[in-house]
């Protein structure tokens, strides 16, 4: 995005959550809420023919069904091997689609570009929202959507990013992504070139065949911010966070047969751009 500067601070910001989201294997955590990221998609009722646009596209959980619904997609994300996930998903669903490897803050498309401006829990953890926001606007057209789904903070995975944070603190220089998540901060940061906006509150399921402390052994091993979160600790320090999430995710686990079935509240954001 042009006249925004970027600081030695914020380039270094940039790097660490570049080497966040590119650690573990994001592919293997989207699968847990696959069904949930297609629920998102079937709700907007794609057109054929439609361009739309996923931001932190990571490896295709709602790309996938947006071209299968005949959008012309274009995904774009910070993490080069999410996007070669998503490309591989692509070829084997005998799909088409774009792909660039690139930040939601400075985006490589011309004004007004696309339909459709989707991001679910991607855009939310850019450091800058203000220039996420203007970013957004800037690549939909007059009349076009921007949609979003943010973890809320009250929800299940708001309630893991607490539980972490007393353990790591978070990184120095953003916001809180959960602010994305509260419908008034929403509403503040689309205050200006919107000319309708709805908030709502969805929730998905996170499955997974094993139970809450296989479950949190998955996540340290696959998902980006835990694996760095307990990288950052001593053995001790490991175990407290270990023994947190555990307790957290047992709570919250409906599954009764030595599963993990787990519920977490989101914000659906759609906005139309004026």
């Amino acid at each position: 995005m042009d006249g925004v500067q970027v600081t030695t601070e914020m380039q270094g910001l940039k790097s660490r959550l570049r080497n966040t989201w590119m650690a573990g294997n994001f592919g293997e955590i989207a699968k847990t809420f696959e069904i949930g990221a297609r629920e998102f998609v079937d709700r907007l009722s794609l057109t054929r023919g439609v361009k739309l646009l996923d931001v932190a596209c990571g490896t295709g959980n709602t790309l996938i069904p947006a071209a299968r619904a005949g959008a012309v997609v274009t995904g774009i994300d910070i993490a080069p091997n999410s996007i070669e996930q998503a490309i591989r998903w692509v070829a084997a669903e005998r799909l088409t689609a774009r792909f660039d490897i690139g930040d939601a803050e400075a985006m490589p498309y011309e004004d007004g570009s696309f339909d459709v401006v989707l991001s679910m829990f991607g855009a939310m953890f850019t450091p800058r929202p203000d220039v996420t926001v203007a970013e957004l606007k800037r690549v939909c057209r007059s009349g076009g959507m921007i949609t979003m789904s943010n973890w809320t903070p009250e929800g299940f995975i708001g309630q893991m990013f607490k539980v972490t944070a007393k353990h790591v603190p978070p990184p120095a220089g953003m916001p809180s992504p959960l602010l994305w998540g509260i419908d008034d901060a929403v509403a503040e940061r689309f205050s200006e070139g919107i000319a309708d906006l709805k908030t709502s509150r969805e929730k998905l399921y996170f499955t997974l065949p094993f139970g809450p402390v296989e479950t949190v052994e998955f996540f340290r091993l696959y998902y980006g911010p835990t694996q760095k979160a307990f990288e950052s600790l001593d053995d001790e320090g490991r175990r407290h966070l270990r023994s947190d999430l555990e307790d957290l995710w047992s709570e919250h686990n409906t599954a009764t047969d030595g599963t993990t079935k787990v519920e977490s509240e989101y914000l659906t954001v759609r906005a139309i751009r004026a």
